[in-house]
Parts: structure tokens; sequence; C-alpha cells
């Protein structure tokens, strides 16, 4: 691929920087757009849903979806590729991808929505890109709608009072095996990144830009701010290690994170779509949830079961089992 890409989209986006870290990453020539009214007109020639990323290829190609265009251009270019040669540990990343996506997602938009000091902070930033050119009324104006509408869109993640605990018990727990896990390599899966870094790392690239997550990640997971700096700007400095001496870091996360929260909780959404049901109950871990569900997550789980089906084996399936993921991919 040459040429230069036009890649729309926000520093607030963790789907956004996720993929601009694969650019980096993969020497993709690209420009930087930040999406805003000035160039809303543009955006929307190329864009089939109105959704951040976009990448406008220089033949006049709009795509969008941060996991597809991932793999489009990994399927295209050369360099270091993202994807172990292992199939095995191939799916596991691509896997801890799809956490890092769905569930990852719910900690960045709890923690950034919930609590007041955060929604305003953010909501001043999204105004200062999109209105900030039209003066200080117009910014105060645009700030106070979207801390409006943000806050009240915190169920579309599961988030509330029952919730919440959950939430954020699952990022402290999954902040503290990242740490652990990352004290002794430079990536999730050894000395290059993988999928799975670039997933998870947007979200907790987010959470440390915003007040509460971000004095936590601080204070207690200075590996994980150290990749979190790495991954701006991802190097290749080594091979992706063996299952063998990733097992004890990642099984806790596909345990107690993936097998535990994020599968059951994937499919109950799925089964709740199906059904057309309109809200869903569900017991994780021992505490309840509630929400809406979302059709977007139900595709999302059918799309990580082909994946599955397609990488099977012996050899994937003993670590599934043991991290109790098995039941809910092979459904």
């Amino acid at each position: 691929m040459t040429g230069t890409y036009r890649l729309f989209g926000s520093e607030l986006s963790p789907y956004s920087v996720k993929v601009r870290s694969y650019f980096c990453y993969k020497g993709i020539t690209h420009e930087w757009i930040p999406r805003s009214a000035l160039n809303q007109a543009e955006f929307q020639k190329f864009a089939k849903l109105p959704l951040i990323p976009l990448v406008i290829t220089p033949q006049g190609e709009g795509v969008q979806d941060s996991t597809p265009i991932i793999e489009k251009f990994e399927a295209a270019v050369g360099g270091p590729s993202i994807v172990p040669e292992d199939p095995a540990l191939a799916f596991l990343s691509a896997l801890l991808e799809e956490y890092g996506d769905e569930w990852g997602n719910k900690w960045m938009f709890h923690y950034r929505w919930a609590y007041p000091a955060d929604c305003w902070a953010t909501a001043e930033r999204i105004a200062q890109q999109m209105m900030g050119h039209q003066g200080p009324l117009a910014v105060a104006q645009a700030r106070a709608a979207i801390a409006e509408r943000m806050s009240g869109r915190l169920g579309f993640v599961g988030s509330n009072a029952t919730t919440q605990p959950l939430i954020e018990t699952s990022f402290k727990r999954a902040l503290a095996i990242l740490d652990r896990h990352l004290a002794s390599r430079r990536y999730l899966l050894g000395g290059r990144p993988a999928l799975a870094d670039f997933g998870l790392w947007g979200q907790f690239y987010e959470a440390a830009t915003d007040p509460t997550p971000g004095a936590l990640m601080r204070a207690t997971a200075p590996h994980v701010m150290a990749w979190v700096q790495r991954m701006v700007s991802p190097k290749e400095e080594g091979s992706f290690e063996s299952w063998q001496s990733l097992e004890a870091g990642l099984m806790p996360l596909l345990h107690d994170e993936i097998g535990a929260l994020f599968l059951p909780w994937s499919a109950a959404n799925a089964e709740a779509i199906a059904k057309g049901s309109k809200s869903f109950e569900m017991t994780l871990a021992g505490a309840a949830w509630a929400q809406e569900p979302q059709k977007y997550h139900a595709r999302s789980l059918a799309e990580i079961r082909r994946k599955y089906a397609q990488a099977r084996m012996a050899e994937l399936d003993r670590v599934l089992d043991v991290a109790d993921c098995r039941r809910w991919l092979a459904a």
C-alpha cells in the first residue's frame, strides 16, 4: 500500500488511537485528522456510519471499525507481523483484543462519565476539539451538552449503581495482573506488540488521561504506565514468546476476567438479542448485572466464535478449558 492515508479520529477515542498506534508500528504513512465540525462534510462523504475511526485510502475508499481496519492492513502491508505464528497463541491474542475492545471499554466509559471530575474534564476536551474554532461561548455550551448526553449513556455499557462495584473491581484486577505480567517483558506476548496489545492498550491509554483511573494507574501500576507510553509509537524489540512462558502471567486474566466475566456476559447479551429482549439480568462472579442488550456485541461474539472454530486444536482447547473459556466459545 502506497500513498498517504487519512485517519479521522479523536484523542479521546480508544479505537482511534488504537489504529493510529498500529499505523505507527507498521510505518503506514498517514495524516491524523481530529474530527470536528470543520471537517464534518468530508467525514460524511466517506463514512458509512457516524463513528470514528475512519480511514480514507489514497484511492478514495472509506474503511471503519478498528479491528477490521487493522486486519485489512495486516493482510496487505509488510513489516513485523502482529500475529504470532503459533495458531493457538494467535487466537488467544485475538481473544484478548476482543476483551479489551468490548469489556475494557466498560472500565473506560464508566470512569470517564460516572465521576463528575472525569465527566467535566472529558466534556471540556471534546468541546474544545469540536467547537474550539467558534470561541469560548460555543465551547461552554457544547461542554454542558456533552456532559449531559454522555453521562446519560452509561447504561449503554452496563454502568449503573448495581454494576459499579463489579466494573471497578474488574479494572483494578486487570490492572494488577497486567502490571505483574509486564514487569518482565515489553509487550503482552513478548518483544513485539500483538493484536492483543492494540485492543487492550486503547482502553488503558484513555483511562490514563482521565483524573480518577489515571491517578489509580500512576499509583499502583508503573509497568502498565510504561507500556502505555511505549504503545504510543511501538517498536519491534524482540520475538513473541511461547505460551509456556506467558501462561503464568496471562492465565489469571483469561480465567478471572475473560472466563468469569467477559464471555458469560457476551453470551447472555447475545441470547437477549436473539430473543428480542429489551433488557437482561444475570449474575457475574456472584454479583448482579443488568443492562440493555447491544447488537454490535452479539455480532462481535459471533466473530470470535468463528475465529475459534478455525483455530481449534488440542493445545488451544487445553488452555481454554483451564481458563473456563471454551464452553462459551464452542456454543
